[in-house]
Parts: structure tokens; sequence; C-alpha cells
């Protein structure tokens, strides 16, 4: 993408020289592009890997492309292998707009300013859970049971930085008086597998007793076959959490918003709406994460 549109610039830009000789009108003017529009910087997004990559590889070339011609300007999107990533891109600026786990975004918004603009519908709404999973073999059909005898339950979180599969489970978990870290817990073992599938899957071979799990990336493993419904059941669910946002930097003028917003709310493309899961996007703002800003400081990962 990059080459073909630096020689379209060069062929134009030759031409105008020609044109207009060595004038001084022509040391003050603007760079322009095919069809005369002024060349602007390219608009990169970044993204955390919603699917792996070889997965989204598809849905985010067409995202690119449908963006680009939206902006009228190049756009480039890249997936960061983790949540961290993202928000350090975001924070010192190596990218433009990021699609973010909750988590994530208001540490974004409180380091940087990051600016929630659009979020995914799922069946229609922009809302989702998390939940803990366990084994369909194992007695337990809810929390209350899980945790009769933590001693003897080996636990899963996801990524550490997750909203899903760590804060809001983790708080759960402490406020029932089983849980405060890693290391100071009842349970038999705790640990972190990094991601929502590798957590399905850990729970499904048993290699953990339970499992904590967005609830939209649950159904979407089991939608794509990767992981086997009939293995599982659900056995606590949280209350509605706001979906993952795209959030702009702090600089972002408001007709980029306008056109961004516009963009993905016309989004009918089928391989990037299965990327994300989602039947739709819709707008979103800052104000619909407070809840996730208030539990991210109440366990001290933002600080007050």
């Amino acid at each position: 993408m990059k080459k073909t549109f630096l020689f379209a610039f060069i062929l134009s830009f030759s031409a105008f020289l020609s044109a207009c000789g060595t004038s001084d009108t022509q040391d003050n003017a603007e760079p322009v592009g095919e069809e005369g529009q002024e060349l602007q910087e390219t608009f990169t997004i970044g993204v955390i890997p919603a699917q792996s990559e070889g997965a989204m590889e598809g849905a985010m070339n067409n995202l690119q492309a449908l963006l680009s011609d939206k902006l009228s300007r190049e756009v480039e999107i890249e997936v960061y292998p983790d949540y961290n990533g993202v928000v350090e891109a975001m924070n010192y600026e190596q990218i433009d707009m990021a699609f973010l786990g909750p988590l994530t975004y208001v540490i974004a918004q409180e380091k940087g300013g990051a600016k929630a603009i659009i979020t995914q519908l799922v069946d229609g709404e922009p809302f989702y859970h998390s939940y803990f999973i366990t084994h369909k073999d194992n007695p337990m059909t809810s929390i209350e049971e899980l945790l009769s005898n933590p001693a003897e339950i080996d636990f899963a979180f996801g990524d550490i930085n997750s909203t899903s599969g760590s804060l809001i489970p983790s708080i759960e978990l402490q406020d029932r008086g089983v849980y405060v870290s890693q290391e100071d817990n009842k349970f038999n073992s705790v640990r972190y597998t990094g991601s929502h599938d590798a957590t399905a899957l850990s729970v499904q071979n048993k290699q953990v007793d339970a499992g904590a799990i967005d609830s939209a990336i649950y159904n979407q493993l089991i939608e794509s076959g990767k992981i086997d419904k009939d293995q599982l059941k659900i056995i606590w669910e949280s209350e509605k959490l706001f979906q993952y946002p795209w959030a702009v930097h702090k600089g972002t003028d408001d007709e980029t918003i306008k056109q961004l917003r516009e963009a993905f709310l016309a989004i009918e493309d089928q391989e990037i709406l299965d990327a994300f899961g989602a039947s739709g996007f819709t707008e979103a703002n800052s104000e619909d994460y407070d809840s996730i800003l208030q539990a991210a400081k109440k366990q001290g990962i933002i600080k007050e």
C-alpha cells in the first residue's frame, strides 16, 4: 500500500513542478496527492488480538481499506501480541487509535487522555459479561459450590490486563474472601493463562477446575469449534460490562472522529464483524467505562 501511494504522489508532484516552473508560489505550495488532495500522514491503529493473528488478518485488511477510503488517507492497522503493548503505543503517541479492553482503555485514558468513540454490538447490545466456567464432569453448578472448598480448586485467570478475564473476577473472589493476589489466596493454585482461549482450553482439558472468561469470546470460541460447548458449563455471570472500545488519541480533531464513527456505524462486512464477534458497531464515550475505572481504582491498578 505504501509503495503505490508514494509512486502516485511523486508523479503528481513532478507534474505540479513542471506546470508551475520556479515561481514564488511554488515555494509555499502544500504537498498534494491524487485528485489534488493534500497529503496527510498515515493514520495508525493498534488492535488487541480478539482472535489469533491469522484469523484476524483478512478482516484487518478489509477494515484498513474501508477506513482509508473514508478518511481519504492511508490507514495502517497492526494487531499487537498483548493488551499492554497497545496501551503503551497509545501513551507514547506511536498510534492514533486503538481497539482496547475496557480496563486497558481506562488505563490509557488516565495516562494519556485517550477518548472512546466506538464499541461493538453483540446480538444488538453493547454489553458482555465475565463468566466462571468449569468442566461438565465437575459436580459444582454455582460459584457458592466452587468456593465451598477452595483449597481443592485450581483456578485460572486470562491476561492480567483483561477486564473480564482478571479485573472483574478477581474483585468478585476478593469480595467473597478467597482471593487477594496470585500469591495470597485460598485456592490450591492460581495461574494466568494469558488469553481467553487458553483459559477455555485449560478448563476443557481439565488442567484447571475453573476459569474466568469473556462471555462474547466464549460464545465465539464455541461457534468456531475451537472449544466444545458440551464439555463446559457456566457457573457464574457478572453484571453487564460495556463492550471493548475503539479509542483515539487525545489530540484527534472532531472531523476525524466524525468520519471514524460514520465509517464504523456503516460496516456490514461480515469478515470484519466476525473478527470481533460483533453484530455491528455503536457510539461510545468515556462515561460508559466509569464503572471499570472505579474497579481499577479499587484494585490499585489506577492510583487515586
